[in-house]
């Protein structure tokens, strides 16, 4: 189950976009009453243009070596992938996304997922040049089936943690042939990433505890994350504890219980926005077993973050820390 999960979260763009949660009229801010700042769902590619410098050959995460003769048609498999292509300038060459590429420039592209497995015929039927693809990303057979094919795929670890974020673009952009525009790309992000940073509170004053929570009311599933929810890097950035990672869960994602709910005692409950939407907001939300009783149940102070962005640590991750810090630390909070 923890490796089903750690593939959804990571591409989760969580981006569960696809489950088809309903909306609600229930506030999803720090407390109730209180919306969360809106992110724009859009990418913002780096200033100068980006010119592939082809052929490459580059290392994939599986083990194999890559080499790219064209960039003239690429498929990224993740929305993070998508996310970084755009980013770099390419977007014009990107011609299709998988289910959880839900942001303005990818949104009209053709989707080569079935759910969250990717289809190989769809893919092989657009004539990609590359494939960009994750450990995560599946059925093997499908990948497998898109490289016998004759089509490039290059496999990028996924990502956990803040520092994984120029690991990636580093790995797309030398993919890409234009890793002057990833250095680019990874300055502008760090930069920025810092900034957000600046707005945690400095001192020695207590911080909060959060605890995040995976939802699909819909399948019913409720989880709580663990050490490798990939949520730990940067709730730590954004000045709080987390308390799945505190309380010594080691997986991803375990079966949210009373008593493990109760043994974290977190503040805050740290949600994706459709994950809140599909057990009905806040109201729903304090119905499952144990978040009543929580600090962060009874204050009914939910923190939430867009499914498509909370987990990518691509070129966004600056807002979803600037997001973070100004529900757990802002005004009211």
């Amino acid at each position: 189950m923890g490796v089903a999960l750690t593939a959804l979260g990571l591409s989760l763009s969580l981006a569960l976009t696809a489950a088809g949660c309903a909306g609600t009229d229930t506030p999803a801010g720090p407390a109730a009453g209180r919306s969360a700042p809106v992110l724009p769902d859009r990418v913002e590619p780096i200033a100068s243009a980006a010119r592939p410098a082809l052929p490459v050959t580059v290392a994939s995460a599986d083990g194999t070596q890559v080499t790219v003769t064209s960039a003239d048609r690429v498929i990224p498999l993740t929305g993070s992938l998508n996310e970084i292509v755009q980013t770099l300038g390419l977007g014009p060459q990107v011609v299709a996304r998988d289910i959880t590429a839900t942001f303005e420039q990818a949104s009209a592209l053709p989707v080569v997922t079935r759910g969250h497995e990717v289809s190989a015929e769809s893919v092989l039927s657009l004539r990609p040049t590359l494939v960009l693809a994750e450990t995560t990303t599946g059925p093997a057979e499908a990948v497998r089936q898109i490289r016998d094919a004759g089509v490039p795929v290059l496999v990028v670890a996924p990502a956990k943690a803040l520092e994984d974020v120029p690991k990636r673009i580093d790995a797309v952009a030398a993919a890409l042939g234009v890793k002057e525009a990833g250095a680019e790309l990874n300055r502008r992000t760090a930069e920025r990433i810092a900034a957000a940073r600046q707005g945690v509170p400095a001192g020695t004053g207590k911080k909060p505890r959060v605890a995040f929570l995976y939802l699909r009311g819909t399948a019913s599933v409720y989880l709580l994350g663990g050490s490798d929810s990939g949520a730990g890097s940067l709730l730590e950035a954004a000045g709080a504890v987390d308390t799945g990672k505190e309380s010594g869960l080691g997986k991803d994602f375990t079966p949210i219980t009373s008593e493990a709910l109760a043994a974290a005692a977190p503040d805050a409950l740290l949600v994706m926005s459709k994950g809140l939407e599909s057990v009905g907001g806040v109201d729903g939300l304090v119905k499952i077993p144990g978040v009543a009783q929580t600090p962060a149940g009874m204050d009914r102070r939910v923190v939430t973050v867009d499914d498509g962005v909370l987990l990518n640590y691509g070129p966004r991750t600056d807002q979803v820390l600037s997001s973070l810090v100004a529900q757990l630390h802002g005004k009211g909070a």
